[in-house]
């Protein structure tokens, strides 16, 4: 299962560092990609969408389904 993300409040690569290990601290996940860019994030694995958002939130940014 792949879930994507748009995620707000990342501006550089420690940004993108932080989302990248609160995703993929979440049980399940196989693997993390976060373009900084686009403000966007692409877990793969078996994951539920709300704790991923949940992580990222926990890390101090925003986050929701991409396409919401």
């Amino acid at each position: 299962m792949t879930v994507e993300l748009k995620v707000s409040g990342m501006n550089c690569e420690h940004c993108s560092r932080a989302v990248t290990q609160s995703l993929e601290s979440v049980a399940g996940v196989e693997r993390v990609e976060v373009d900084l860019a686009a403000g966007r994030a692409r877990v793969d694995g078996r994951v539920d969408a709300d704790a991923l958002i949940a992580a990222v939130v926990a890390a101090g940014y925003g986050a929701e389904l991409a396409g919401s």
